[in-house]
């Protein structure tokens, strides 16, 4: 394509971002085209940042809980799975798990994020317990527990509904639910990363199912693999499809792929720019989802820093014990300070805001940092401005 046919094609896109015009599957592939300057796309994509999420930089406090790493699925891409018989294989005694608690409270952190293997000699029950353990004893503590894999696992396991899981789950204390298990809907790719799990329409309807009970979840997208183009911007497409159904997604987060220590590990690690373009696509392509995630542990600290401004306000969190991806080969810190963190936000042109889980504003005692309290939403802050 010609320069003058891309600046046309720019200005085209331009045009319908400001008047607020959904794009394309065309408009996106374009988007994703090397010739397309990726400074074009960032500025517009940070355009739509500003306009539905002002100047801030959203970031929480929180922790990781894999309660097991043995799993009965062998998906290609991951690094964190362990069979059964490995040495490095675990499942957490209830007092580990008491014990993640009780460190989450001591520092103030508002979100456990709950996520783990698919372990078959681990009753529905262990893991029904779990959540309601650490509810009953830590219940300021916001659970996001969960992906749809695991509920898909559940519901063989009870041999109930998706809808009677979630209930159930709920009732003992699940908060909300996070996005893995998405990575490419297409089957062209799906099938070649994890044949046995959890299948597109299974996850789309957890998820729709989730959102009919009141439970807001995230969502995600696995990219810098075998996909193409296609798949990531049909991909966004079923998540805003959903999206425009149920609004019950919060936030969604682009994923890069790790290659280290995984069955695809002769394939490299997405760039930097394609980070980037990523995040910026996103932004553009999801204009019914109003937050989205430059998760740094995945994207590195200085491109999640970059990323808010092209289109992400949020660098996730403190993230303490995070597993999955360091496993994977991720070479950035197991933690950061809520002072680093911050100062990420402040270096990148951004006012700090902290959020819990479900996007209010943390109210936090001036004389204890463990003593918080949620208070208004950060989104009809937004929109009452």
């Amino acid at each position: 394509m010609s320069n003058s046919n891309i600046r046309a094609r720019l200005r085209e896109i331009r045009d319908k971002v400001e008047a607020e015009e959904r794009l394309s599957l065309q408009d996106g592939l374009f988007l994703y085209e090397p010739d397309v300057s990726i400074q074009a796309i960032g500025e517009l994509a940070n355009y739509v940042r500003e306009r539905m999420n002002g100047n801030v930089g959203y970031y929480n406090i929180n922790t990781h809980l894999n309660p097991t790493n043995v799993c009965v699925y062998r998906c290609r891409f991951c690094a964190f799975r362990k069979d059964l018989r490995d040495s490095n294989g675990y499942a957490m005694t209830d007092e580990q798990i008491l014990e993640r608690g009780r460190e989450a409270t001591a520092n103030g952190c508002t979100e456990m994020h709950i996520v783990g293997g698919l372990h078959h000699q681990r009753k529905y029950e262990w893991y029904r317990d779990l959540i309601s353990m650490l509810k009953q004893n830590f219940p300021q503590i916001h659970l996001k527990a969960w992906t749809a894999v695991e509920i898909d696992w559940f519901r063989f396991q009870t041999k109930k509904s998706f809808r009677w899981v979630l209930e159930d789950m709920r009732e003992a204390g699940q908060g909300s639910m996070p996005g893995g298990g998405a990575e490419i809907f297409h089957p062209e790719v799906r099938d070649q990363l994890c044949e046995h799990k959890a299948n597109t329409p299974s996850w789309i309807e957890i998820h729709k199912t989730a959102h009919e009970i009141g439970m807001k979840t995230n969502c995600t997208m696995l990219y810098g693999h075998v996909e193409k183009a296609y798949h990531r911007i049909d991909h966004l497409m079923r998540l805003r499809e959903l999206q425009d159904k149920t609004g019950g997604f919060q936030v969604f987060i682009p994923l890069a792929f790790h290659p280290e220590n995984t069955q695809l590990s002769d394939l490299k690690k997405p760039s930097g720019l394609m980070d980037l373009r990523t995040v910026a696509v996103s932004r553009l392509m999801l204009d019914n989802v109003r937050h989205i995630k430059a998760y740094w542990i995945m994207l590195g600290i200085e491109t999640a820093q970059a990323a808010l401004a092209y289109g992400a306000d949020d660098l996730d969190g403190t993230v303490r014990h995070e597993l999955i991806y360091h496993d994977a080969g991720a070479q950035t810190p197991e933690f950061l300070s809520v002072e680093q963190i911050q100062q990420l936000i402040r270096e990148a042109g951004r006012e700090p805001i902290e959020r819990d889980t479900t996007y209010n504003r943390v109210i936090r005692d001036p004389n204890d940092f463990t003593q918080w309290r949620s208070g208004e939403s950060v989104d009809a802050e937004l929109t009452a401005v």
